[in-house]
């Protein structure tokens, strides 16, 4: 028995040091951080219940990684290492190392600060009288890897600042990142080339990082964001500057540096009220972070409570649940959309992704599946993130056995059986039947959906059986269902059937440019319905334009424009609008034809928190006086609206001299510009 645990022990061991190296050596993951994390724990558990089988080797001794060979080593401050932080993966755990905090304090009162926790490579920046002089990356703790010269490429790194009294040496740690746009751009620019994309951005961060060439480092807009201060005195030992970390962070702040959003806590609840507002915005935010640091914000609490020989006693991590994770295709299916197009899906293990089960991941088109070579068998990468079908990232192609199987699009439908063809310039291959039940089916889908006409108690379940049942050929023809024929499908009772009545009779009165969207033109998504409608007194007034009419509206291209034409050319979109008129389905424009649109050409982004109104109410206005709202910010931005805690987009807007306005500015010139809409003056 003694035998077989000192056996599985030694295995978990190799398997964590060949995991290490993979992650931080050759920058090359096979598994997800979640998955790593489990090892560690198993390992770290099966350790304390065998104390006698620990050794000095074992992973559970350091903090991190060994340094790469090809970079010079560097020691860390010896009075400070820096150490790595316990997890916590649910306020349970979170309650017991609150319960541990207070008491090793005996109940002295205290405050924490919460900080998202960025998913990035830790370094240490070290400055002399005001000079940048040398970074490190974190390393195992005590020794790093010297990475100076690739640091100086990071812009939001100052190389110089004005230090105050006490601190002529002091070190500043934090998180070395990849922005979410600059991560695209770079697996972009390899995919190009015909290299292997990067698995995500911390793999990306660190890979840049760790490069013997600094121009490639240069290249790759890596950004970063400080989360401590060390001043350090001449013999080398934590000198003092603040008496607590937020202090301290206002003061790098105020030196030039790019500091972490902290923020101060009375106690637990405030702390889980954080935890909870950073996970609904997690997918929103310019970076990724896997989860917030909780700290005791005090240093002199800190130093009372003090470290173990792996993780201070006063901060901890709060991890959210894995977006990644690694998992096995069992097979490739395809699915056809209510445009025909074919869209193969991955049939996967299932496995837990972001708190739940995942089985399904798409694989977007024919050219995916060969730029990633993907196969039926082969492990891969899964990400959930904001995707609502998770997508597979890259393949472990160390795991490949031989046996896997490549994918083969159907050359006919697996639907109906008719031909599939692939239109020139295009990636999609689509069904070429025309009444594809799996077209009608998606397409009736898209109708009732949330962003369409919104037809609460329409699901797929009983869009299936009412296409079954042969009640409905199209979306017109939900329009003219009795209760009795709901009552004859299955599980429908009489309150039920009186629901989904009184909801698609509700949906009669939806604005113009929700029926445009909810038709399903090819090109025309929910932006591009609202500035048609915008445009047009009415849906018959829409049908007699033509393309070159279509594309004098602001944002509506010639793609769009012939995508319009030749739906309402076609009869039976004829006969579907038809139906929806003789029913009584709203027609009529969101604004008159030639109404004034002040906002017409204007480009807005938004960052932070508004207090008067959400961002969904701040989207919609804009666009109702014909504005756009772009989630990034560039030299064709008009305005950065700025709420509360903004993020890098405001930094953005002011590096390329895009003008900046408060809530307050904003909300007077949503007022003048809607005074203007109604033919009171001239905005601009």
């Amino acid at each position: 028995m003694a035998h077989d645990i000192a056996k599985n022990i030694e295995k978990l061991r190799e398997d964590i040091r060949r995991h290490e190296r993979l992650y931080y050596v050759e920058n090359n993951p096979e598994i997800s951080d979640s998955e790593f994390d489990r090892l560690m724990r198993e390992l770290s558990e099966l350790e304390s219940k065998h104390p006698d089988l620990i050794t000095p080797d074992s992973p559970t001794r350091r903090v991190g990684g060994e340094p790469a060979k090809e970079l010079a080593p560097v020691p860390h401050n010896p009075n400070a290492p820096m150490l790595s932080l316990g997890n916590a993966y649910s306020f349970g755990e979170l309650e017991e190392f609150h319960g541990r905090v207070v008491k090793n304090l005996g109940g002295e009162s205290f405050q924490y600060t919460v900080e998202p926790k960025i998913d990035g490579l830790g370094v240490s920046l070290i400055y002399e009288n005001g000079i940048f002089t040398r970074g490190a990356t974190r390393g195992d703790g005590v020794t790093g890897e010297d990475v100076t010269a690739n640091l100086r490429t990071v812009r939001s790194i100052p190389l110089r600042v004005s230090a105050p009294k006490g601190l002529a040496r002091f070190e500043a740690r934090g998180e070395v990142y990849m922005g979410r746009d600059a991560f695209e751009r770079v697996n972009a620019h390899r995919e190009a080339e015909g290299l292997p994309a990067f698995a995500n951005p911390r793999n990306c961060a660190a890979g840049s990082l760790r490069q013997l060439d600094s121009k490639v480092t240069a290249s790759r807009n890596l950004d970063m964001l400080v989360y401590s201060l060390v001043p350090t005195a001449e013999d080398g030992r934590p000198a003092k500057v603040a008496d607590s970390h937020h202090v301290a962070m206002n003061l790098l702040r105020e030196l030039g540096f790019n500091v972490s959003q902290v923020t101060l806590c009375p106690g637990l609840d405030a702390v889980k009220d954080v935890i909870a507002d950073f996970g609904k915005r997690r997918d929103t935010l310019p970076f990724e972070i896997d989860g917030v640091v909780i700290k005791v914000d005090s240093y002199r609490l800190q130093e009372e409570l003090g470290a173990t020989s792996k993780f201070p006693r006063w901060a901890l991590a709060y991890k959210y649940p894995a977006q990644q994770a690694t998992t096995k295709i069992l097979d490739i299916e395809v699915q056809v959309g209510r445009t025909g197009a074919l869209t193969p899906v991955a049939i996967l293990e299932p496995v837990e992704i972001s708190g739940s089960t995942v089985s399904r991941a798409t694989l977007h088109n024919e050219d995916e599946i060969r730029r990633k070579d993907i196969r039926i068998g082969d492990y891969v990468f899964v990400e959930k993130g904001g995707e609502v079908i998770p997508k597979v990232v890259k393949v472990v192609e160390s795991k490949r056995t031989g046996d896997e199987k490549i994918f083969h699009m159907p050359e006919s439908c697996p639907v109906c059986g008719s031909a599939v063809y692939r239109a020139e310039g295009e990636v999609a291959a689509r069904c070429a039947g025309s009444s594809c039940p799996a077209q009608v089916m998606e397409r009736l889908r898209h109708f009732a959906s949330r962003g369409a006409m919104d037809i609460e108690h329409v699901g797929p379940a009983i869009i299936e059986q009412l296409l079954g049942a042969g009640l409905v050929a199209d979306a017109g023809d939900l329009y003219g269902l009795k209760k009795d024929d709901l009552l004859r499908l299955d599980r429908m009772a009489e309150k039920s059937a009186s629901n989904v009545i009184d909801a698609i009779e509700k949906s009669k009165a939806q604005s113009l440019d929700r029926l445009v969207f909810a038709m399903g033109i090819r090109y025309v998504g929910a932006r591009a319905a609202k500035l048609l409608a915008q445009n047009y007194g009415d849906l018959r007034e829409l049908m007699k334009a033509t393309p070159t009419e279509l594309t004098k509206i602001h944002e509506i291209g010639p793609s769009v424009a012939e995508s319009v034409k030749l739906f309402f050319g076609q009869s039976a979109n004829l006969r579907l609008v038809d139906k929806l008129e003789k029913a009584g389905v709203n027609m009529k424009g969101l604004k008159r034809a030639g109404e004034a649109q002040p906002f017409a050409g204007k480009q807005f982004v938004l960052t932070g928190t508004l207090s008067g109104m959400t961002r969904t109410e701040a989207k919609d206005r804009i666009e109702t006086l014909g504005g756009r709202v772009t989630s990034s910010v560039s030299k064709k931005t008009d305005y950065v609206v700025e709420g509360a805690d903004a993020g890098s987009k405001a930094e953005k807007a002011r590096e390329v001299g895009v003008k900046i306005i408060g809530e307050k500015e904003f909300e007077d010139l949503l007022k003048a510009a809607e005074r203007e809409g109604g033919g009171q003056g001239s905005l601009f």
